[in-house]
């Protein structure tokens, strides 16, 4: 999960403490509100502003339309002063076509302007994607470091929106940014989608004009996908092994017509409610499923949240881990690479919020 969470990481099923939850999606909404505003001197409405509707959202709905921009150099193939062009062979950021073995993620997620959404979010990008790499010897172990910038470019908020979805759309150009950035430092960017009411196949196809690229992925956050009647913040939410095969079916159509290398999948889960069904989703080439534990708290209840949620993961799955500086700071240490790389099974996406 990309927004902050309350309570233990380990406790049932059931409803977040709506004030802890509400803060955490008023901070998201406050964030996109500053992104779209720019650089002008009001104040950020709490509200997402109606650009950001699916029907009117810059290079067309989740429903597809031609996938252009309407922004001179906001997506790959753009103005080339403004924009890092996209690598000639397709082949992963540091070579090859395949992730594993030989390569660990190991990065940041985050949104622009919001601190509390995670570390990519604070200060200048360039710094944080050169801080990835200073620390990531204590985290990829015996593997090469593959960097991941996970930026929350689906943002989920607590009011309906213009569409009805309870989620908002981050600007083309903080995407292109983000993109840069990966580029310039051999990296992948991972576009993390918090739904709302929306379905994630068609929050997914929303982006398809980033994912045709070598080096994009998605990361979905389940926790956040709620259905007719419910409020994100207010309950948990979740998605089923269906959806989720039906995600990484299509990202396999993309990896397969514009031969691609690997293309990264993340699915973040909380507890093992979020998501139902896991045995109905089904291994696709192309694409790298990775489980993402992602709950708060101390080492102990991260180790035992990390073991509860892993017992459903199907075998082609591979397993990721999630730790967060300031709250789990709180709870307890932060767990040390070692720490993380004794977890059996050992995570191959590490991720900091």
């Amino acid at each position: 999960m990309t927004n902050r969470r309350a309570g233990s990481p380990c406790r049932p099923v059931g409803r977040p403490r709506a004030r802890e939850a509400a803060r955490g999606l008023a901070v998201a909404a406050s964030a996109v509100a500053v992104l779209l505003a720019g650089c002008s001197d009001g104040s950020p409405n709490s509200e997402p502003p109606a650009v950001t509707d699916a029907s009117t959202a810059t290079g067309g709905g989740p429903a597809g339309g031609d996938g252009s921009s309407g922004t001179a150099g906001s997506g790959p193939g753009g103005d080339a002063e403004t924009t890092t062009e996209a690598p000639q062979a397709l082949e992963l950021p540091r070579g090859g076509t395949e992730i594993f073995p030989d390569y660990r993620l190991f990065g940041y997620s985050g949104l622009p302007g919001s601190p509390g959404m995670g570390r990519l979010g604070i200060g200048d990008l360039d710094e944080r994607v050169e801080e990835i790499e200073e620390i990531s010897s204590d985290w990829v172990g015996d593997r090469e470091l593959l960097p991941v910038l996970e930026l929350i470019a689906t943002v989920v908020h607590p009011v309906p929106g213009p569409d009805g979805m309870f989620r908002t759309y981050i600007p083309e150009p903080v995407i292109q940014d983000h993109l840069d950035a990966a580029r310039r430092h051999e990296g992948i960017l991972l576009l993390n989608i918090q739904p709302g009411r929306a379905d994630f196949i068609d929050e997914v196809k929303h982006y398809e004009k980033w994912l045709v690229e070598p080096d994009v992925g998605v990361a979905l956050d389940p926790e956040w996908a709620v259905g007719e009647g419910q409020i994100p913040g207010e309950v948990y939410g979740r998605t089923s092994g269906a959806e989720l095969d039906e995600v990484a079916e299509y990202l396999a159509g993309l990896v397969a017509e514009h031969e691609l290398p690997e293309k990264v999948m993340v699915y973040h889960q909380v507890h093992p409610g979020v998501v139902r069904d896991e045995l109905d989703m089904r291994p696709h080439e192309g694409v790298v499923m990775i489980k993402s534990v992602d709950g708060i708290g101390s080492p102990t209840d991260k180790v035992k949240t990390y073991d509860l949620v892993n017992e459903t993961k199907p075998d082609f799955v591979v397993a990721g881990f999630k730790l967060f500086y300031e709250e789990d700071a709180v709870m307890g240490p932060l767990m040390t690479g070692a720490e993380v790389l004794a977890l059996d099974p050992q995570p191959e996406y590490i991720l900091w919020e």
